[in-house]
């Protein structure tokens, strides 16, 4: 019964791993995280 808990216990660990380092969040599946992007913000100076 032991080696089943066990067993059982090293898989979940396993499939939490594999989970946890495929789930990326980055679009192009580079392995980094996203790059933010910019927009430019139009300022009106003096009225």
């Amino acid at each position: 019964m032991a080696e089943l808990l066990l067993f059982t216990g090293v898989l979940a660990l396993f499939g939490l791993a594999l989970w946890l380092t495929g789930n990326s969040d980055d679009d192009n599946e580079d392995g980094g995280l996203m790059q933010p992007v910019l927009v430019p913000v139009r300022v009106q100076r003096g009225r």
